[in-house]
């Protein structure tokens, strides 16, 4: 696959496209408020899509198999955020809220008038981002471990965004991520540049609550019930939704389009590729 995001042609998969390569449709590069954003898609050909959004230093290939369950009867678009992965870095801190409009520009740029939105993690915060900034442009969103307030997070976890930066590059050089953002990058030692942006973005303090309240499309928050912050935030972006604050009647009428999903024995490292968070979304996303 040609990591060339100038290149006029769109690459085929190939071998560093991931165990899931032979469900890649088609990739390439769309031109998204300055930057070169990589996507690939999968999946049928009609059908309201669904972009979906990686975590922190992740690239498509993180969510394994999810991709491919979910792109059973409509296209998924699997995207890279600014300096991740095929996606060159350009001189911009990194944000939530630019990486939410980047979201929007990509749905514009791909021809589509709405697209439904998965993101995880630091992509999760993007994704909820697109939808308070851009609500037009999303139908439905799912919202995958990533809190809508940064002091949601367990201390130890703060402790950790807190710490992030190229210092660090020794020891994440050692893992699974280092080494598939090297296969694809397009500037392979970009690495510690990403780190220092990535712990910028994460120590900046951040509460959503009120935007949170103003999102009207069907929304679904996700989290593993061992993740990096208490379930109970879950229900709290929930009940901001509106959601868990009434009977839902004997007939089964929910008073709310909107839906939680607590996944058992599930954590935040592990819940971006668990069968059962195909298992929570795909019905809600059909719906």
């Amino acid at each position: 696959m040609s990591n060339d995001p100038n290149s006029d042609a769109k690459p085929d998969a190939g071998p560093d496209a991931g165990p899931d390569a032979d469900r890649v449709i088609d990739t390439g590069y769309a031109d998204v408020n300055g930057l070169k954003m990589y996507w690939e898609r999968r999946g049928a050909a009609d059908g309201v899509p669904l972009v979906v959004a990686h975590g922190g230093f992740g690239v498509t290939s993180m969510f394994g198999a999810v991709l491919d369950r979910l792109a059973t009867d409509r296209p998924v678009i699997a995207i890279e955020l600014q300096g991740h992965g095929h996606t060159a870095d350009i001189d911009r801190p990194f944000s939530y809220e630019a990486f939410g409009d980047d979201l929007a520009t990509l749905i514009e740029e791909l021809g589509f008038e709405q697209a439904d939105l998965l993101g995880y993690s630091l992509g999760g915060g993007s994704a909820l981002r697109a939808a308070i900034q851009h609500p037009a442009r999303v139908r439905r969103l799912v919202v995958v471990s990533s809190p809508f307030r940064r002091d949601a997070w367990f201390p130890e976890a703060r402790a950790g965004m807190d710490q992030m930066s190229s210092a660090g590059f020794e020891h994440l050089r050692q893992t699974p991520m280092y080494a598939a953002y090297v296969a694809v990058a397009p500037d392979p030692d970009g690495f510690p540049a990403l780190m220092d942006k990535t712990g910028d973005l994460l120590r900046r303090p951040y509460d959503w609550t009120e935007d949170v309240r103003t999102l009207t499309m069907p929304t679904m928050y996700v989290m593993g019930d061992a993740d990096s912050f208490s379930p109970g935030h879950g229900v709290e972006l929930f009940a901001l939704l509106g959601g868990g604050l009434t009977d839902a009647g004997w007939d089964g009428t929910r008073p709310t389009p909107h839906r939680l999903a607590v996944l058992p024995a599930t954590s935040h490292y592990d819940i971006f590729d668990a069968p059962a968070l195909t298992d929570a979304v795909a019905p809600f996303l059909a719906d």
